[in-house]
């Protein structure tokens, strides 16, 4: 019965034996950092992972190789199949790439450091995943564009994502337009930051406009794109001048035709100047009228002289003018020559009637005074 108690101990002892982990390697190795760049990689991305492993003790350890495992997420290459010692109180560190083709969300990586006497050292990196895109929006653009017109665009970039970008651009693509500046380099968003760029885009009719917006996430480029709606049309807010209260003269010479301008639109129109179009012939005093500037529910008077082949019905009275920009607009408005009053001849052909009166009253009352001397000087004799 005394052997019941050193057989019991012995038991104990062999059982204490197989409960230490076999696979623990030295006690003064560990990781103390990981990195993963770039920090929160996009679906789809390339990024590299770094474990730092330390050696607190006072004697190297000799490891044999070093390797990362995951069970969704690539690994591209293992590079440490050999690594040899790490030195008393170093640090050495480990680089893997890796393939990020996973859903959104944290997954898990294991590092592994597998020591040469026996034993390992196991360590989890957790890589989370977040596809959120930079988010674009337009904050300033007209309601609708002019063909040739020239008008600002601003559009604000944002980075709703948890970690910074670099490299953030913005160019314009598309067909049918001319933009000033033709790209716009923003650099680094940090998270929750945003930026704003401007363009001035001056488009044609059937213009088609986006804006795509580059960026990259570490080694990664990635980009999206916003159209722009563009519709044609006459502005809102543009100058419109206005013809009004014509008056249409008709003389030997040709044509005189006045009258009022009024700018009923919204904004200054510049450098107004009124003449005739196609079919008539601008003649002196006033082949072209100049105005100048006519401001919002201001207005002059013009004067404007020109001939036309006979036979002619109609002409087209022009109106020219400038925006801000020095974008050029013109209109045009018919005026009818069958409604043109006749002035009296004037010319070479002969007087008016009028005239013709006056000059015989003249002559009858010259030779009535003559008469007049004549007989009174026979009845004196």
């Amino acid at each position: 019965m005394k052997a019941y108690p050193f057989i019991l101990i012995l038991l104990l002892c062999i059982a204490g034996g197989f409960a230490v982990p076999a696979a623990a390697g030295p006690s003064s190795v560990s990781v103390t950092s990981y990195e993963v760049d770039p920090q929160v990689p996009i679906r789809g991305d390339t990024a590299t992972v770094t474990v730092a492993v330390q050696n607190t003790g006072t004697e190297s350890v000799a490891v044999s190789r070093a390797m990362l495992y995951g069970s969704q997420i690539g690994i591209l290459d293992s590079p440490y199949q050999s690594v040899g010692e790490i030195g008393a109180g170093t640090t050495r560190e480990f680089t893997f790439p890796i393939k990020t083709a996973v859903s959104d969300g944290i997954h898990y990586l294991t590092f592994v450091l597998d020591f040469r006497e026996g034993g390992s050292l196991r360590y989890q990196v957790p890589i989370r995943v977040e596809s959120t895109d930079l988010a674009v929006a337009l904050v300033e653009r007209p309601d609708v564009f002019s063909e040739g017109r020239t008008d600002a665009v601003t559009l604000r970039i944002g980075n709703p994502r948890s970690a910074g970008v670099t490299g953030v651009s913005v160019a314009p693509e598309g067909e049918g337009y001319s933009v000033v500046p033709s790209s716009a380099f923003i650099g680094a968003l940090a998270p929750d930051q945003a930026a704003t760029v401007t363009f001035n885009v001056t488009p044609e009719e059937g213009a088609d406009v986006s804006f795509r917006v580059s960026y990259r996430n570490g080694v990664n480029t990635h980009s999206t794109l916003l159209p722009l709606p563009l519709i044609i049309s006459e502005g809102k807010r543009r100058a419109d001048p206005v013809l009004t209260n014509i008056d249409l003269e008709a003389n030997a010479g040709g044509y005189r035709v006045n009258g009022d301008i009024i700018n009923a639109g919204l904004e200054t129109a510049r450098s107004v100047i009124v003449t005739v179009g196609e079919g008539a012939t601008p003649e002196d005093p006033y082949r072209i009228y100049v105005v100048g500037a006519l401001d919002p529910d201001d207005f002059s008077s013009f004067e404007v002289t020109f001939s036309a082949p006979e036979g002619t019905a109609e002409v087209p009275l022009v109106i020219q003018y400038r925006d801000d920009e020095g974008n050029i607009y013109r209109s045009s408005s018919a005026i009818n020559l069958g409604a043109a009053a006749v002035l009296p001849d004037q010319g070479a052909e002969g007087f008016s009637g009028t005239a013709i009166a006056v000059v015989a009253l003249i002559a009858i009352a010259i030779g009535g005074a003559i008469f007049y001397s004549w007989r009174k000087a026979k009845t004196s004799q």
